[in-house]
């Protein structure tokens, strides 16, 4: 905890913000200064007005030649950060497609095991859980969910007609955020009953539940619509070491870009979705884009 005097000196070692405000002509002329192209200036400005300068910096980053003084390499045009931009929104909406199948088939899947092994309501057994703490917070977590939507039709059957405080396994998965999800099932006491779940997908429990928590993280970045094509995220993934065809696919060596995410959401959509045409999509997004595949984490 920072002391007045602390947080004093380290503030006082700070500068203050003094960059001026610009208008769209003049941000404009600051990145021709630098160096950076324009075909259309006119769209530039349009783009630049709709998108935010600041969060198109995040795209141009790739294109500096000097970070210091944020000069541009020759030939670079604004259209090339437009291309990119545009590649990494497609690229968002294509994983929240991937994220949304696997997220509905693990909810289908854990309320069925769960069900199947402890009835109904073993979301209101606490002994099923290990730890009590995590037990306590993720219900409180899954009845706030269940009150904000209490005026959808399949909640409010549930209370009009029965008395349990909360509804069955297969109706509470329906209102749970994919991090409640993931909670849910690592959480489970047994090894056995997470391993049955994973093993469906012929995953290890283990793999598949640091997976999910890794896809929490993609999922909002997604959502956010933050930048995800060459991010290098905080949170990665352990990597399965069977099925053996899956784990050759890894990068070992960049194991917090995208490419280990995309090669996992894949191989989940395959068992999924047996007509899925995912890999396809993703394969012709990165040509029309002409892609540099290895700032995703590509081998």
């Amino acid at each position: 905890m920072l002391t007045p005097r602390s947080y004093f000196l380290k503030t006082s070692l700070k500068e203050s913000f003094n960059k001026p405000f610009l208008t769209l002509d003049e941000q404009i002329s600051l990145l021709k200064s630098r160096g950076m192209l324009f075909r259309d200036e006119s769209k530039a400005k349009y783009y630049i007005e709709n998108l935010n300068y600041y969060r198109l910096t995040g795209y141009w980053l790739i294109f500096e030649k000097d970070h210091a003084i944020h000069t541009f390499k020759e030939n670079t045009y604004f259209e090339n950060i437009l291309n990119l931009y545009i590649f990494d929104r497609e690229l968002r909406l294509l994983l929240l497609d991937a994220i949304e199948r696997i997220e509905v088939s693990i909810r289908s899947r854990l309320a069925y095991h769960l069900a199947e092994s402890f009835g109904s309501h073993a979301l209101l057994n606490p002994q099923i859980f290990s730890s009590a703490l995590k037990y306590s917070r993720t219900l409180v977590k899954l009845k706030s969910e269940i009150d904000r939507n209490k005026a959808e039709l399949f909640i409010k059957h549930h209370f009009d007609k029965y008395k349990e405080e909360l509804p069955p396994v297969w109706v509470c998965v329906e209102v749970m955020t994919l991090g409640q999800i993931s909670n849910w099932l690592s959480n489970i006491k047994e090894r056995k009953y997470r391993q049955t779940i994973a093993k469906s997908y012929d995953l290890d429990e283990k793999i598949l539940c640091s997976f999910l928590h890794h896809l929490t993280i993609i999922r909002n970045a997604c959502a956010h619509h933050s930048r995800v094509w060459n991010k290098r995220f905080t949170i990665d993934f352990t990597l399965p070491k069977n099925p053996k065809a899956l784990n050759t696919k890894f990068n070992l060596l960049k194991k917090r870009y995208l490419y280990n995410t995309l090669v996992m959401c894949e191989y989940l959509m395959n068992i999924i979705c047996e007509d899925t045409k995912w890999s396809e999509k993703l394969n012709d997004l990165m040509k029309k884009h002409s892609i540099d595949t290895k700032k995703m984490g590509y081998l």
